[in-house]
């Protein structure tokens, strides 16, 4: 009778388990998932009221006229044509404009859950101009209703403003209406009327201030646009269609500046119809829509963006180590099936199991203390709980103290490992590939003598 299977089934045994264990890993993964959209929820809800990611756009010069245009009509069986008037739109975009802000952040908390919020104190100033070939886009100057000419300022999510807005056109300060911002902020904003004769530039002075959470978005329009942006938030994520061309970043905060011309933004000054909202991830990711020839709306604006992103975000750094639990479980599985062929001591696929349930366990914990007491603090604590429990219970399983201190070892030494990947993001999997092929170089050098498919017959000792 043989009490011994042979180190080929040992492995095929190693290998089910395994495998048996990324299903609650997969389940792990999902919790993530499932509790940083809660997170975000929670976000949401701290934010209601104040202000979400606000896309600020204008000012934009809308002025009205008369358009005529040929309808046919059928009255028995004649068919008459005749010419009606109706009034349209003619948007003008600046000549110039600058933009200079401050972004005030604080940092807004409730229960377990926080946000980064703002308030954005805005100024600028535009020049437009009236072109002298607005027939070639089929608008006589004589048509346009230049006493009825509007301007436009917009912000995407209108709870945020506030109060004390100003504006004067033509050195005349005009009254503000709320609503009417430009399509690029959603129609949201606010707007007012002024009488322009267009024989000479319009200057336009404007102020305001609007409230805001996370993110922030600039929508440049016309011949050139330069925007200045500062703020105390040391860790702003740059994006959108343009980044800056100059910025600096300290401790105490950063400054950006935007400088962007009107051949970068391919859009004409005079249109006929507003340009629509641009496609931003106010999240972070990356929009491919924009990188595909022909993919963007020709009528969709462009946008600058800043994030006040979280240096640690926790939830990405837990879903990121997660991807990393296989190694984890492989490794350690590898080193008792090492002390199983080669030692001598036994590991039965039930201590498999319950070596592998402790560490897929890790990984709930790490995200169970993370949302309480921050990453690095829960790394310490989930790493130090589970070494613990895995080197007591592998010295049962082995029967040595000193072979358990080698399992000791060995996680101490994963877990410091994934920290160090985390955090080397760009080299994570360059160090991970190399450490990898160095283990199976090492197992295949330990192992090069072993007959696989061998049995030990049960000495009379252990027949009992």
């Amino acid at each position: 009778m043989f009490r011994d299977r042979s180190p080929g089934f040992k492995l095929f045994i190693a290998v089910c388990v395994g495998a048996a264990l990324l299903v609650p890993l997969l389940f792990v993964y999902g919790l993530v998932s499932d509790r940083q959209t809660q997170s975000q929820t929670a976000q949401s809800s701290i934010t209601q009221g104040w202000g979400g990611p606000q896309t600020i756009s204008g000012p934009l010069l809308v002025i009205p006229y008369n358009r005529e245009r040929q309808v046919t009509e059928t009255d028995g069986n004649r068919t008459l044509g005749r010419t009606v008037t109706e009034r349209a739109e003619l948007f003008l975009a600046p000549q110039r404009q600058v933009v200079s802000g401050t972004l005030t952040p604080e940092v807004k908390r409730r229960s377990i859950y926080e946000t980064v919020t703002y308030l954005a104190d805005l100024n600028g100033q535009a020049r437009f101009e009236l072109p002298d070939d607005l027939e070639r886009i089929g608008v006589p100057r004589d048509k346009l209703l230049l006493d009825q000419a509007e301007l436009r300022f917009g912000a995407s999510d209108p709870r945020g403003l506030q109060g004390g807005a100003r504006v004067t056109a033509g050195g005349e300060t005009i009254a503000l209406k709320p609503g009417r911002g430009p399509a690029a902020s959603g129609g949201s904003g606010f707007h007012g009327f002024l009488d322009w004769d267009g024989a000479a530039p319009l200057a336009v002075d404007w102020q305001f201030s609007v409230r805001g959470s996370r993110a922030l978005a600039f929508v440049p329009r016309g011949g050139e646009t330069d925007i200045r942006l500062k703020s105390a938030w040391p860790h702003p994520g740059f994006g959108g269609d343009f980044i800056p061309a100059a910025r600096r970043i300290t401790g105490e905060g950063f400054d950006a500046r935007w400088q962007i011309t009107n051949l970068a933004l391919g859009e004409a000054m005079v249109t006929l119809s507003d340009l629509g909202p641009p496609a931003v991830d106010f999240a972070g990711g990356m929009d491919m829509r924009p990188m595909v020839e022909g993919a963007r709306d020709e009528g969709q604006a462009h946008a600058a963006t800043i994030r006040l992103i979280d240096p640690v975000d926790l939830y990405s750094q837990v879903d990121r180590s997660v991807k990393y639990g296989f190694l984890f479980i492989g490794f350690t599985f590898l080193a008792f099936l090492m002390f199983d062929v080669i030692g001598g001591a036994r590991v039965a696929a039930a201590e498999y199991l319950l070596t592998g349930a402790g560490l897929v366990l890790f990984f709930v914990l790490l995200l169970a203390f993370a949302e309480v007491i921050g990453f690095t603090l829960a790394y310490l604590v989930a790493s130090a709980a589970i070494v613990g429990l895995l080197t007591a219970y592998s010295a049962a399983v082995l029967g040595s103290w000193r072979r358990s201190g080698f399992i000791g070892a060995l996680l101490l030494g994963l877990y410091a490992l994934l920290y160090v990947l985390l955090s080397l993001e760009a080299f994570s999997l360059l160090i991970g590939a190399v450490l990898m092929f160095l283990a199976l170089a090492a197992v295949m050098y330990a192992t090069r003598h072993i007959d696989w498919s061998a049995r030990r017959e049960a000495t009379a000792e252990e027949l009992g």
